[in-house]
């Protein structure tokens, strides 16, 4: 009963401001869009309470985000199967939504030692790049973690595999994004030496608020920045306010707004304290009151 009245009284407190600011709460909205990454709903997933396919329909019933951040992982043995992407293509189309991204994990390092293994590496992500594309989605999110003896080795290893990667996604029209997950990749001056080296316009950052390890969360979200093409918003727990315990949101949103970013903002929900349902209905709704106080300070 007590867990029922603070998510209840959460949502409340949050929602108040869009009421008594109806007008600054409309135009905030351009501000940036709200999508919803899969991996939020996770467990969910792995349990088998419902399919890739019916995670569309699941997601605009329950959170009334039109927007999907695809894992790989949750339709593995899809990305050539041309009957099953058009279907989930129709549906996303029918229900009026849209499809953002592909986060693609277990395909190999981009950044691997050998040529031999980075271009096993750059063919095994080929097929999501023509899935993205099929799909409607602009970018595929990868990890580029590096192998080699010292930092720069790595990173070296690092622009090969997504320069090459990104040079073929170039021509299906899609983004190769990298997300800050884990190793050297969470150091956000190091991730963003290896962008600026790729040196691609359709090479850039996936900054996620909660990924950076140990590396100053702000810091590292003001270097990836100039390079996002997407943002993803970590939440893990909230205080009785409604606030992510972990990251300031508004600090980080008005990182996000200075860099002229306007496109979407994935809810990334991965606490285990709320449910995953009502993980993502609190971190959207952190999202839309810091888009409205940020419109508001204008």
């Amino acid at each position: 009963m007590i867990r029922r009245q603070f998510i209840q009284s959460t949502f409340a407190a949050l929602a108040a401001p869009a009421v008594a600011n109806h007008h600054a709460g409309a135009k905030a909205e351009d501000l940036f869009d709200i999508s919803l990454a899969q991996w939020s709903n996770h467990r969910a997933l792995k349990k088998g309470e419902f399919t890739n396919m019916e995670w569309p329909e699941f997601t605009k019933r329950n959170f009334n985000i039109l927007a999907l951040e695809y894992v790989n992982q949750f339709f593995k043995d899809k990305a050539k199967d041309m009957k099953y992407l058009g279907e989930l293509k129709k549906r996303v189309s029918d229900l009026g939504m849209s499809n953002v991204l592909i986060m693609v994990d277990g395909e190999g390092h981009l950044g691997a030692g050998t040529d031999a293994k980075r271009q096993k590496t750059i063919d095994n992500h080929k097929k999501w790049v023509e899935a993205a594309k099929f799909l409607g989605c602009h970018s595929i999110r990868v990890n580029s973690h590096g192998e080699g003896k010292t930092d720069d080795e790595k990173a070296a290893n690092c622009v090969k595999g997504l320069g090459a990667l990104a040079t073929f996604a170039k021509d299906h029209h899609i983004n190769v994004i990298v997300e800050n997950h884990g190793g050297l990749s969470s150091n956000g001056a190091w991730m963003a030496k290896v962008l600026k080296e790729v040196d691609l316009d359709n090479c850039g950052a996936l900054p996620d608020f909660g990924n950076f390890h140990g590396y100053d969360r702000y810091k590292g979200l003001t270097e990836l920045m100039p390079y996002a093409k997407g943002v993803s918003a970590k939440s893990h727990d909230f205080d009785d306010k409604g606030n992510e315990t972990k990251t300031d949101f508004l600090k980080a949103l008005k990182i996000v707004m200075d860099h002229k970013y306007h496109g979407f903002v994935g809810v990334e929900y991965e606490g285990r304290k709320l449910s995953e349902i009502d993980g993502i209905k609190a971190t959207k709704a952190l999202l839309e009151k810091s888009r409205i106080a940020l419109h508001s300070a204008k």
